[in-house]
């Protein structure tokens, strides 16, 4: 295979690159626009993807790209860079933590698009975060080696739930205030905070819909490095499409999937 650890490194100095930008904007004074979808965009948001273009591309001159804010370049490349620069705008134009910058390598292939080196880096939170993996590698949380919990009952489980109001608007919702009422505690930690608690054992669980693969895939293969796993909520593959969540520790899957069985992915497409 690849020697995947020389992408690791220039994703994560990419990364870096962007925390510089979003470090001089944090707390400024800036113009926030509306996108179509409504939702907000920032001189930080063009900056940060543009400073992690330039650093990937200058390394990978043969790489695609497909980015929240500058959309795609080279998409028929083997290897595509999938970039959301800064995930939680609102958080940021607000002025609270809750953003990261998502970068993520998708190798092309047959029959199936393989994601391959993730970096969820979160500057402001907690003095800063960063996550990053790649297949085979491991995954790592500020350079320390991160691993899913042990939990197997759902007696013990903290289960996170993202986006609330799409869940609830499925024919799934019922079943899952069901699993709320076994599980050990619930909580809503959402954006990249729940895969960063998840991947490093802190809750074992994640139920999330209303996403686009921007937001998840890097999360992904870190999650994955970390022992985790994570499919859409009915079940289906992570891929570009994705719209949906469903991730645990590695030991929670069967205990869980009955009380999602009843997700609709066709009736649930993101908002943006």
């Amino acid at each position: 295979m690849t020697d995947l650890q020389p992408f690791l490194d220039k994703a994560v100095e990419a990364a870096r690159a962007a925390e510089a930008i979003i470090r001089r904007y944090y707390h400024g004074d800036f113009e926030v626009e509306r996108k179509a979808d409504a939702s907000p965009v920032t001189i930080a948001d063009i900056e940060c993807e543009r400073a992690i273009k330039a650093v990937l591309s200058e390394a990978f001159p043969d790489h695609g790209f497909q980015g929240e804010e500058l959309g795609t370049d080279d998409a028929d490349a083997e290897f595509v860079w999938l970039i959301d620069p800064i995930d939680g705008t609102k958080s940021f134009v607000r002025g609270y933590p809750f953003f990261s910058t998502q970068i993520a390598l998708l190798k092309k292939g047959q029959p199936d698009d393989e994601l391959i080196v993730g970096v969820s880096n979160a500057p402001m939170f907690n003095g800063g975060e960063l996550a990053c993996a790649a297949k085979g590698l491991g995954a790592w949380l500020n350079d320390e080696p991160i691993r899913t919990s042990s939990v197997d009952r759902l007696a013990d489980t903290s289960l996170s739930l993202g986006n609330i109001a799409s869940l609830a608007a499925s024919p799934a919702w019922a079943s899952v205030g069901q699993l709320i009422g076994q599980v050990h505690r619930i909580r809503g930690y959402g954006d990249f905070y729940h895969y960063h608690l998840l991947a490093s054992g802190r809750i074992d669980a994640i139920l999330e819909s209303d996403l686009n693969i921007l937001d998840i895939a890097a999360l992904t293969v870190i999650l994955r490095e970390a022992g985790g796993d994570i499919t859409e909520l009915g079940g289906g593959a992570i891929d570009l499409p994705t719209r949906s969540v469903f991730a645990t520790n590695g030991r929670l899957r069967d205990a869980i999937s009955p009380f999602v069985a009843e997700w609709d992915e066709a009736r649930h497409a993101p908002r943006g």
